[in-house]
């Protein structure tokens, strides 16, 4: 590992590369690790499906409104006061989590939760850039895009394990002694900052540029693909194909254990090549594997379905790996929290959006949105008319990225 801008050694960068990932993992297994526990939620507090739900989206609402504020906090007061500000609250809402004595609390308490995740989530990509050097800023986000597809796989299996032992609550204090060794980390290994002046407010027009935009707006359009396989994959494969409980979930761990393997890889191409032709490597997979969702798994079954999973997950890493270092590539030190920020905020739009048109889109070609009751071929259908689209869209981002990008520098005024 190359000697880093800051100038530490090659050990104090590892424990810098440590620490920013175990605060990535744990704002990713936040996010994951209660999906699991909501039946036992719902039997714990007496209470229906729509109201434990919102155990969930609490949490990423919260994530959501908050990583630009994140960003632009840790721009104005400095990348590690904040992160370590971050893993205190983090740390927080996790016992006010596990001890909450009904639902009501619980809900705050995670919403708390995703507060602190959105610093974490935010600053911990930021600090990653400013403390790699040139030469290695690929990989660097190619880790953390690992760590990130690591804790959303690990949050399930892991809930699953802890909630036969130590019920419901254990999902929440698995997480107190990560937080607490996140955030002396933090403390002890992230580098000091110099001491400066309170920052003017950084005002999102005079940071957004039209290169930036075009970052931003295919993380949206890509997030929204991968949404997508999350929400129809499910129904298609346990309705569609009529697969058992235990054998879909393990099929749809197909994709995030490519993930991540494929991550760090990712991140080296991005040094080794360059970020715009890893990044147009990255949607042509995308599309080509949406493409192949659209056909294969209606003709050749489950194995159709997991070799266009095995051709869109690594372009997904690519994507991202790519996308998180083009778009902080120009960026001044003053300004990555803010646009690491944005990164953030633009992935979780995209996500809320695969969940919801592209679930509507699905439920048009069904013909109706009970899909339990769905025929296979009704269900084939759906799968068939989302993923064109979802094809269609990402040969739009490669269209619009080959014909815009080049032409547009500097910021709009």
């Amino acid at each position: 590992m190359g000697l880093p801008r800051s100038g530490v050694t090659e050990k104090a960068q590892a424990g810098i590369v440590v620490t920013l990932a175990l605060a990535m993992l744990l704002a990713s297994l936040g996010t994951s690790i209660a999906n699991i526990a909501l039946p036992a939620l719902a039997e714990a507090f007496s209470a229906p499906f729509a109201q434990v739900q919102a155990v969930v989206v609490a949490y990423l609402a919260a994530l959501t409104v908050c990583v630009v504020i994140a960003g632009r906090l840790g721009d104005r007061c400095g990348l590690k006061p904040m992160l370590v500000a971050g893993l205190a609250v983090f740390a927080i809402a996790s016992v006010l989590c596990a001890v909450a004595p009904n639902l009501s609390l619980l809900i705050g308490a995670r919403a708390l939760q995703g507060l602190g995740a959105a610093f974490l989530m935010t600053l911990a990509m930021a600090l990653m850039r400013q403390t790699t050097s040139e030469a290695r800023v690929g990989r660097a986000m190619g880790l953390l895009g690992t760590v990130s597809a690591l804790g959303t796989a690990l949050g399930p299996s892991l809930g699953g394990l802890l909630i036969p032992v130590a019920g419901w609550r254990g999902i929440f204090w698995v997480q107190v002694p990560l937080a607490a060794l996140a955030l002396i980390l933090a403390i002890t290994m992230l580098p000091a900052e110099p001491v400066r002046e309170r920052a003017p407010a950084v005002r999102l027009r005079s940071t957004m540029n039209r290169n930036l935009a075009l970052n931003l707006l295919m993380n949206i359009v890509v997030a929204a693909v991968m949404m997508t396989t999350l929400v129809v994959g499910p129904f298609y494969l346990s309705v569609g194909l009529g697969l058992s409980a235990p054998q879909v979930g393990f099929v749809m761990a197909v994709g995030p254990v490519i993930s991540i393997f494929s991550g760090v890889p990712s991140g080296r191409l991005v040094d080794a090549w360059g970020s715009d032709r890893v990044l147009a490597a990255g949607l042509a997979l995308l599309a080509t594997g949406a493409l192949l969702l659209a056909f294969l798994p209606n003709a050749i079954g489950v194995a159709g379905y997991v070799l266009s999973i095995i051709v869109l997950t690594p372009g997904y890493q690519l994507f991202q790996a790519a996308n998180n270092t083009a778009a902080l590539a120009d960026i001044s030190k003053d300004r990555r929290g803010t646009v690491s920020g944005l990164l953030g905020l633009s992935r979780n739009i995209g996500l809320i959006a695969g969940a919801s048109a592209m679930g509507t889109v699905f439920a048009f070609g069904v013909g109706t949105e009970e899909f339990a009751r769905a025929t296979p071929l009704a269900i084939a259908w759906g799968m068939r008319l989302t993923f064109l689209l979802a094809g269609a869209m990402m040969l739009v981002a490669i269209a619009v990225k080959v014909d815009v990008r080049p032409r547009f520098h500097g910021t709009w005024h």
